[in-house]
């Protein structure tokens, strides 16, 4: 049985601008995937999770530079002509994008772009075993009346309906990888969890190694297998997703499980990790959460922290006082 992970990045970088000028905002990003793993992916707003997984595919913004190791099933994919990356990308690796309004092309049918997704990769499929093919991707993704549905507009659905017809274009050529971006943010509570309930029974059945990139901490402890918490462009914590729920290591891990909305406690004060994470350019010495950490000591301001073992060996965290006994000092 082959140990080789599913999706592997190491050291990836990712910076705008040349020379001097240049201002890395993904700061050395490392982190893998096993086949029929589910792994999170949690941090802020600009802590740059989704920048480093849509640069890792070669869907960096311009501008920008990619540095560092990409290997999907063993290959390293990072240094691929353009035109070789699109062929993975769609046929063995599918992306969801987290507004599918924006995705879809308004003024094309939807059954006609799942179709564009599966002629791209086969050639040869004639017009009826592309429709049979998109009708049977529908009715996977719990649209009804699925054939019907194929003629419609993407302003014909609702918001959680077009998420579905995102996933069905992603899973269309049966990938081994599936990374989601903000799958549910746009989505009310109901909708979000059907969605949710949906693309868990898919990766099941399917055995897809599935990215989840979310801010949503509840929505990995219900999904997860392990997360990976982003800070600052880098892992700086990553565990079992048990292991992680029941003794967080690192402070910005601790700061986003406070500041989760605790419905067993209404009308009380939902705890807000001060100050932002820290813009792209050069960081300053030290840990780059400890402008922001109320139990950072000296240490913690002057010398950046090593990457942690937990004693059992199945996490990892990058702070002084990882599964250290007592306070920070």
């Amino acid at each position: 049985m082959s140990h080789t992970p599913l999706f592997e990045v190491s050291d990836l970088r990712v910076s705008f601008g040349r020379g001097a000028a240049a201002r890395e905002a993904v700061r050395g990003l490392s982190l893998s995937l096993a086949a029929g793993e589910v792994l999170g992916i949690v941090g802020e707003s600009g802590s740059g999770k989704s920048l480093a997984m849509l640069s890792a595919l070669g869907l960096n913004p311009e501008g920008s530079e990619v540095r560092g190791s990409v290997r999907f099933q063993g290959r390293e994919i990072a240094e691929l002509p353009r035109a070789a990356l699109q062929k993975i990308r769609g046929a063995q690796i599918g992306m969801v994008f987290q507004d599918p309004l924006s995705s879809l092309n308004p003024v094309m049918r939807v059954g006609a772009q799942i179709m564009e997704a599966l002629y791209l990769h086969n050639p040869r499929l004639t017009r009826r075993e592309a429709e049979e093919r998109a009708t049977e991707l529908f009715e996977r993704v719990a649209i009804a009346q699925a054939r019907d549905r194929l003629r419609a507009f993407p302003h014909e659905f609702s918001g959680g309906m077009r998420q579905r017809v995102m996933i069905a274009m992603a899973i269309a050529n049966t990938p081994a990888l599936l990374i989601a971006d903000e799958p549910t943010t746009a989505l009310d509570v109901t909708v979000q969890a059907q969605i949710m309930e949906m693309l868990s029974d898919l990766q099941k059945r399917l055995n897809l190694g599935l990215v989840l990139i979310t801010h949503d901490l509840g929505v990995l402890a219900g999904y997860a297998d392990r997360v990976a918490v982003v800070y600052a462009g880098q892992v700086v914590e990553q565990a079992p997703v048990h292991a992680l729920f029941a003794r967080p290591a690192h402070p910005y891990t601790r700061g986003l499980m406070a500041a989760s909305a605790d419905l067993s406690q209404p009308g009380e004060a939902l705890y807000s990790i001060p100050g932002t994470p820290p813009p792209a350019g050069p960081l300053p010495p030290g840990c780059p959460f400890a402008p922001r950490c109320d139990r950072a000591g000296a240490i913690c301001r002057e010398t950046p922290p090593p990457l942690r073992r937990a004693p059992d060996g199945a996490a990892e965290a990058r702070c002084h006082f990882a599964w250290q006994d007592g306070e920070c000092r």
